[in-house]
């Protein structure tokens, strides 16, 4: 289990991370649609740290919890 400190990191690495490949290169990962999201979800997720992060924005994503990541994105643009 994650301390806070680590899932603060955690939400904060997928509002600013980019996608780096594919159909929505470029893209925040916050940012990408759920189908994309749920087909690689289907296909599987990529080994590694992007892995980690596209599956932890599905689970977000899947379950309605966007709103966590607002004022992390909020505070993230007035930067």
């Amino acid at each position: 289990m994650l301390d806070q400190e680590a899932q603060r990191k955690h939400l904060i690495e997928l509002v600013t991370t980019r996608m780096p490949y594919g159909k929505y290169k470029g893209w925040n990962l916050c940012d990408l649609p759920e189908p994309y999201l749920s087909w690689y979800n289907a296909k599987g997720f990529p080994t590694g740290k992007m892995g980690t992060l596209l599956a932890s924005i599905y689970e977000i994503k899947l379950n309605g919890l966007e709103y966590l990541l607002k004022p992390i994105k909020e505070a993230a643009n007035r930067r």
